[in-house]
């Protein structure tokens, strides 16, 4: 079990796993790492942007390989749309 406070987990990390959720089909802890593993993929070294959000998903893979699904299920995965 990682030792960390859910709100600890910096405001980026935790957008990136909000984000993604939304294509979590079965909402579980395991659900959300298959797919950024997924997106992961996708993301070339070529461009500033994924290099950031390959940072962030990375970040996010390893609190999720970290955490309980106990944990998980502590989480608030609402996207944060600033206004």
């Amino acid at each position: 079990m990682a030792n960390f406070e859910v709100n600890t987990i910096p405001y980026d990390v935790q957008q990136v796993m909000a984000i993604y959720n939304a294509n979590n089909e079965d909402g579980t802890r395991l659900g959300l790492i298959a797919v950024l593993e997924e997106m992961r993929g996708y993301l070339t070294t070529d461009n500033d942007a994924d290099k950031v959000l390959k940072e962030h998903t990375d970040a996010a893979l390893k609190l999720l390989r970290e955490m309980t699904d106990a944990q998980f299920d502590m989480l608030d995965l609402t996207v944060d749309f600033p206004s």
